[in-house]
């Protein structure tokens, strides 16, 4: 990972409005949407959002500036891409499907804050990724749990998308973002931790799933907001106006005298659930004037005053 102020192009004295304007144009010109064909630059858009995710935080940048954590913002481990990998190191991985064990940040030593209810790997995948014997090992013998991040888009998180990653105990798994997943989520991974001595069963792998940050929408639990501009005709006279989701541009319609501010809810076009149904997306409606002075629009206006004075 190259050093974030070099992949944003900003110095390190840039404050936050600089930082933030910075990665908005460049998270603009490389998004995938612009750029379907251009693998270039879906892997320049994922180094922009890794960059912003450290320069973005106050605590993060403060932590890279001073050495404790890297350009992805590991502080203990190494080689953990996050998505889009080469080939494995330290034995392959299976594809498999994510299962949320539980919410919390991962805990000093690798461990999870708060319990991670019962884990469904094994019930998926019986002893695959235990070692031979190590059923009723003595707890201080298993491998150590190992932590790390994995940031996705919301592209990706709508689409269930199909990640590679490659974990800080050199296993390489191929995962799909799991339904309902939510910014911050910690899952545990079974057995794909350290391995433990002398046969033990080895330790978990605890993911936490951050998102990046994207320019188009805010996320709202499984709901996505954004703005509707909306030119100052279409919101007097009313009328079809198109509104970008994450599964392509749709027509929306709206009603004569729409006023700035006012919120359309487009069902089911905002982020999967568990249930397999989907949140909606709120269209927040931005009423634009002309680019240039209109005189008829400016003699109207003229007019309006004047009567409004008069009553």
């Amino acid at each position: 990972m190259r050093n974030p102020y070099d992949v944003l192009g900003v110095s390190r004295s840039a404050d936050e409005a600089e930082i933030k304007k910075a990665f908005r144009k460049l998270a603009k010109a490389y998004h995938p949407d612009r750029n379907k064909n251009d693998a270039k630059a879906q892997d320049r858009f994922a180094e922009v959002n890794q960059a912003y995710e450290i320069l973005g935080d106050a605590k993060k940048r403060e932590q890279f500036d001073r050495g404790a954590i890297d350009g992805e913002g590991k502080p203990r481990f190494t080689g953990f891409e996050g998505f889009g990998g080469a080939a494995g190191r330290g034995g392959g991985g299976g594809g498999f499907d994510f299962e949320s064990m539980a919410r919390g940040r991962a805990g000093p030593g690798g461990g999870a804050a708060g319990g991670f209810g019962e884990d469904i790997f094994s019930h998926l995948f019986g002893e695959a990724f235990r070692s031979a014997g190590g059923a009723g090992r003595a707890a201080p013998q298993k491998g150590e749990d190992v932590a790390a991040e994995l940031t996705v888009t919301l592209d990706q998180v709508a689409n269930e998308t199909k990640l590679r990653l490659n974990l800080p105990s050199g296993r390489e798994v191929d995962a799909v973002v799991p339904k309902g997943v939510v910014d911050g989520q910690v899952i545990r991974l079974r057995g794909l931790g350290y391995p433990g001595a002398q046969g033990a069963d080895p330790g978990d792998a605890l993911l936490t799933i951050r998102f990046a940050p994207d320019p188009r929408f805010q996320v709202d639990g499984s709901d996505l907001r954004t703005t509707a501009e909306v030119p100052l005709e279409d919101a007097v006279l009313g009328g079809p106006i198109r509104i970008q989701t994450l599964t392509g541009a749709v027509e929306m319609k709206i009603p004569a005298m729409t006023s700035s501010g006012r919120v359309f809810r487009l069902r089911g076009k905002g982020l999967p659930k568990k249930d397999g149904t989907r949140g909606d997306l709120l269209a927040t409606v931005a009423v634009t004037l002309p680019a240039n002075a209109d005189e008829a629009l400016m003699e109207f206006a003229r007019k309006r005053r004047a009567a409004t004075a008069a009553s």
